[in-house]
């Protein structure tokens, strides 16, 4: 075949496929839009402006006069405003409102009926014994039982259970309530009513009060510390807490929500395992820069028998006075733990010196006797006393009260 006739026709179908590549040709998208097609469920892009933009992709483009032959674009459905960002990052935040705890005042009254299981084995049972026609050294001997079921001691049972075998033979009573009588002024004698069981959680020398609540592990210290704050803000006191366990990974935050709940600051480290020494002492600056009545400050439970933790204890106390005297530590005591919980006493006292006691745990499974016996032990006061679960079943120990509740 002639060359030329060939080039000729490959010339042909070269100009062919052009032209039919042209003709097939799709329109680009608009600008802004997808660079291909979007599935249903893809969300509109934004534009310059913020907002969703209104391209409808794989069509072409319309003019404004939506002429013949040309898609014309749906309109566009109305949108809410958009607030600007300034506006919604600045709006103040609600303030929570703040729970108002109970008053002091009423919650002894909530005593007794918490210590009625402890009154049918304690109080009822003294009463029964020393109330029958004939008290045999057999009954005296049931009434020692009694009182050292009750956990009072050795010592103080025996002390008790003489003064009143002498009253009985000496008086010769037999009526109740002669022998409640007796019975009740001999408990008052011994648990001691001339004690000072004030918290010292008042300023003094410009300074706040500074209160160390310390014991071992699992008697509620941080919920005591939260229950304590919540005492001193019924009395209009300023409070900062400072959470110083810092190897329980939930005390702090324990903590800064009883705070949280009427008002008071916690001090915290955002760090597990942080220098307790070095979050008391930055809650007792913070207590002196704003003028506050008390700082209360929360210690790690640990083992009496652990020496390198017991010292870590004492670090605390000599690191908070580099700036102010401790003027309280309480030591948190488990009613039900008995005489176990004198053992814990012996060792804390011989670390830091303890204050007072709080009681936690005395809502009626505990016997009321563990009272006199850690103060006979220790030769300080119980200051406070746990009545149970709820958020101000917190009192101030009073002794006539106390006695009153075991034999009513």
């Amino acid at each position: 075949m002639d060359p030329i006739i060939l080039i000729s026709l490959a010339s042909v179908l070269l100009v062919g496929l052009v032209l039919l590549a042209f003709v097939d040709r799709r329109p680009a998208p608009p600008r802004g839009g997808y660079p291909s097609t979007r599935d249903a469920n893809d969300p509109a892009p934004e534009d310059a402006s913020g907002r969703g933009s209104t391209a409808v992709l794989d069509r072409p483009e319309t003019d404004d006069a939506g002429s013949a032959g040309t898609a014309v674009a749906e309109p566009e459905a109305p949108t809410a405003p958009v607030p600007a960002r300034d506006a919604v990052e600045t709006e103040a935040p609600t303030a929570p409102e703040l729970e108002t705890p109970a008053p002091v005042a009423g919650r002894l009254a909530r005593l007794r009926a918490r210590l009625a299981k402890s009154n049918s084995i304690f109080g009822k049972g003294l009463l029964a014994l020393l109330s029958t026609d004939n008290i045999t050294d057999d009954v005296w001997d049931e009434v020692e039982e009694t009182l050292l079921l009750a956990d009072l001691g050795t010592e103080p049972t025996m002390e008790l259970v003489d003064n009143l075998r002498e009253r009985v033979t000496v008086e010769g009573s037999r009526d109740p309530q002669q022998v409640k009588a007796m019975l009740h002024e001999e408990l008052v004698k011994m648990v001691d009513p001339t004690m000072d069981r004030r918290l010292d959680a008042s300023r003094k020398d410009g300074r706040p009060a500074v209160m160390m609540v310390v014991g071992v592990n699992g008697v509620g210290k941080t919920t005591t510390v939260g229950k304590i704050g919540r005492v001193l803000v019924a009395e209009d006191r300023t409070v900062v807490f400072g959470a110083a366990d810092t190897f329980r990974a939930a005390a702090a935050e324990q903590l800064a929500t009883w705070g949280a709940r009427v008002g008071v600051d916690t001090v915290r480290s955002h760090e597990d395992g942080a220098d307790p020494a070095s979050v008391a002492f930055e809650a007792v600056r913070t207590g002196i820069e704003t003028e506050a009545d008390v700082v209360i400050v929360d210690t790690a439970g640990r083992l009496q028998n652990k020496a390198n933790l017991m010292d870590e204890l004492g670090k605390i106390k000599r690191v908070i006075e580099k700036q102010a005297t401790v003027d309280e530590v309480l030591l948190v005591l488990d009613a039900t733990t008995g005489q176990n919980g004198l053992a814990q006493a012996k060792v804390f006292a011989e670390v830091v010196n303890i204050t007072g006691i709080a009681l936690t745990k005395l809502d009626g499974t505990a016997k009321g006797g563990i009272v006199v016996a850690i103060q006979r032990e220790l030769g300080v006061p119980v200051k406070l006393v746990g009545l149970g679960e709820g958020p101000d079943d917190l009192a101030p120990f009073n002794a006539e009260g106390f006695v009153q509740a075991l034999l009513d």
